[in-house]
């Protein structure tokens, strides 16, 4: 095997004797992913998974798993001639995601269920699938990128920091590393990908960017939670964190740390922020802006990606990023475990909230070392 030069994917053998399975969202980019790798010689096989009901999805624009998206990834499967799966993963789907995603936030967390899709349903049923087909790894459309280091595969940020996805992809281990290609990481825009889209004449070439959390339909939670959990959007009081009330809402799931329009309490002076939520008395807590400030942020469930063991130091000097819109800022982090720790951010921030994520990235360079989930809030 080692006398065969890598091909694009770093392994030892022709594309043609290489198969891959391609994670097919119907979307642009991991069409022109699959498209790419047709292209160049690879055995490829698209795989799209059915997350919730098709009949229900169809009729629903801006996610990334309606039935329209499985129609368009067949599409682009029989453009490209390459053959093309539908696995129904409704049942994992619910009970890996969206019934933890539920449960998080009627207790006052703001969960991202996206990571958790990632973790519990693509890169581990998915990839144990790829792996079943023979595949010799897996090609998915996100935007990072996987490098080769002294001590093996690293996982990257994308070189378009406006795409980057790294913020989802951190609780990706090692093993699984192993087996992932993103090609799409080195690009340096999207308009890149629609030009390849375009030049392989790929039906979704011109198709919109999704929005939504697939099973969220116009970003409304609160409604999703409530067919979910009957009984969630109780009302209750508004108060300061002196415990007078201020006002009534209609339901803690309503609500997001950090929070200041809609809250109904206007003309009381300074604009209040929700500080905290309290789903057993059904209270929102607010307060003033400078309130919201945290500078200690304790984790559970890290994820380490370093070369050394993460609890073989004292601490770490690095950034972290604890909402994937805010940029990366520096940080010590100090094990309490292998997969806690607590994280002390030089310069405090606003509206960290227990159910994000809080990632880790290299002082210098753009290399991801892990992540862990913010269990408790303020």
């Amino acid at each position: 095997m080692l006398d065969h030069p890598l091909n694009s994917l770093g392994l030892p053998k022709p594309p043609s004797a290489t198969r891959v399975v391609v994670a097919m969202s119907g979307g642009v980019d991991s069409s022109v992913v699959a498209a790419m790798l047709k292209d160049e010689g690879y055995d490829v096989v698209g795989v799209t998974l059915q997350l919730y009901d098709h009949g229900a999805a169809l009729a629903k624009k801006g996610a990334c798993c309606a039935g329209r998206d499985i129609h368009d990834a067949r599409r682009v499967a029989e453009t490209m001639g390459f053959a093309h799966y539908v696995l129904d993963y409704e049942n994992t789907f619910r009970e890996a995601v969206i019934e933890e995603f539920a449960d998080a936030y009627l207790a006052g967390a703001t969960p991202v269920p996206c990571i958790r899709c990632n973790e519990r349903v693509k890169f581990k049923d998915l990839l144990a699938t790829a792996k079943d087909l023979d595949a010799d790894c897996m090609a998915t459309g996100h935007y990072i990128q996987r490098k080769m280091g002294p001590a093996g595969a690293e996982l990257h940020s994308a070189a378009d920091a406006l795409r980057d996805q790294s913020y989802f992809l951190f609780s990706t281990t090692p093993e699984q590393l192993a087996y992932l290609r993103f090609p799409l990481g080195h690009l340096a825009s999207k308009q890149e990908t629609r030009a390849l889209a375009a030049k392989y004449g790929l039906p979704v070439a011109d198709k919109p960017d999704s929005q939504d959390i697939c099973f969220v339909p116009n970003g409304n939670y609160a409604a999703v939670i409530e067919k979910l959990r009957p009984g969630a959007a109780d009302p209750g009081d508004i108060v300061d964190l002196e415990g007078r009330v201020l006002g009534q809402h209609r339901g803690v799931i309503h609500y997001t740390i950090g929070q200041r329009k809609g809250l109904g309490i206007g003309g009381l002076g300074d604009p209040l922020y929700v500080l905290r939520l309290n789903p057993a008395t059904r209270q929102v807590i607010v307060g003033p802006k400078q309130a919201l400030a945290t500078r200690i942020i304790p984790l559970r469930e890290v994820n380490w990606l370093g070369d050394a063991p993460f609890d073989a130091r004292p601490e770490w000097q690095v950034l972290v990023r604890v909402r994937s819109t805010r940029p990366p800022r520096p940080a010590v982090i100090r094990p309490l475990s292998a997969t806690e720790a607590g994280v002390e951010l030089l310069d405090p921030e606003d509206g960290v909230s227990a159910g994000q994520a809080c990632v880790f990235y290299a002082p210098e360079g753009s290399r991801v070392l892990g992540g862990g989930w913010i269990w408790r809030g303020r």
